[in-house]
């Protein structure tokens, strides 16, 4: 199996590494892969597009219910354009981070503006799309149309720094050495590196987890140069989660539910009493004004409601 030449023109000696783990891997996948919708042979174009914007730092289980209504609802771009924003905006229910959704709606109207409701395969083409950043777009012409690419997200950067350059972690930032890693050791046939894609991404979900990794059930255990190095601990900068309970993110939550539930506009003052008491009334106000700007509501003389 051919592999893609590295940033310097030769192959050297981290292809080398990268193409030791590409069979086994691929056959580990190929008898222990999710059953997941968007992968299977039915799968649209349109739905894979989806599936990656939903999955942005949101668990699959709280993805599946969502992805499944919503292609029931709008299986096709155009259906999505044809709804008002704020419809989208209440179908992402508490997927979190919202404006994903307002995202996904524009580009759904690009879609059938520029490529009559069909999604394109070509990079560039995905990434002129509202909310397609250099993952999503590299993602969805691999695994929605089988192309080759360097598809790095956080498991794949995460496997490929163990497995090929012995580290713990990777940064806590992606860099342009680790992009040139992983397309580097990227299977030359498009077919196989479109495989070798998703399988990279499933290990470092349900295998070479940050936290717990489990060594014992990795198809390339023996080749991980982490493993080979007595497993040293990570030594980089810290790696801090981000806050939740008492933030405005939280309370805009509390907000855009109470908006997705009503039928038309919710007064101020009824709106900000889902704000708990004892909290700062100034901070529910704050996050109802930001919620405003984003896009995510809109003020009317009756109140706020979703967008239209």
């Amino acid at each position: 199996m051919a592999l893609a030449q590295g940033p310097d023109g030769s192959t050297g000696a981290v292809a080398a590494s990268g193409a030791r783990l590409v069979r086994p891997l691929l056959d580990w996948y190929a008898a222990s892969a999710r059953d997941l919708p968007w992968r299977a042979p039915e799968r649209t174009p349109w739905g894979v597009l989806v599936s990656e914007v939903m999955l942005q730092q949101t668990p699959v289980s709280r993805v599946l219910p969502v992805w499944r209504d919503w292609l029931d609802r709008w299986p096709t771009p155009a259906r999505l354009a044809a709804e008002p924003a704020g419809e989208a905006v209440r179908a992402w229910g508490r997927l979190g981070y919202p404006r994903r959704a307002l995202r996904l709606h524009r580009a759904a109207g690009q879609l059938v503006d520029r490529h009559g409701g069909q999604v394109p395969a070509d990079v560039e083409a995905l990434l002129a799309l509202d909310g397609v950043g250099a993952y999503t777009a590299a993602a969805v012409a691999s695994f929605a149309f089988g192309h080759r690419h360097a598809v790095v997200d956080t498991n794949d950067r995460r496997v490929l720094a163990r497995t090929v350059e012995g580290r713990a972690m990777p940064s806590p930032a992606l860099t342009a050495a680790e992009h040139r890693l992983a397309a580097s050791v990227v299977p030359a046939d498009p077919g196989t590196a479109a495989a070798w894609a998703v399988a990279v991404m499933e290990l470092g979900a349900v295998v070479c987890t940050a936290r717990a990794p489990r060594c014992d059930a990795c198809p390339v255990a023996d080749r991980c140069a982490w493993r080979q190095a007595g497993a040293p601990a990570y030594e980089g900068p810290p790696r801090r989660g981000q806050a939740w309970h008492g933030t405005d993110r939280q309370v805009r939550g509390r907000l855009l539910a109470v908006l997705r539930a009503a039928e038309g506009p919710v007064a101020s003052r009824d709106l900000l009493g889902a704000v708990p008491a004892g909290d700062d009334p100034r901070q529910g106000a704050r996050a109802l004004a930001s919620l405003v700007e984003d896009g995510l509501a809109e003020a009317g003389p009756a109140g706020y409601a979703l967008p239209g």
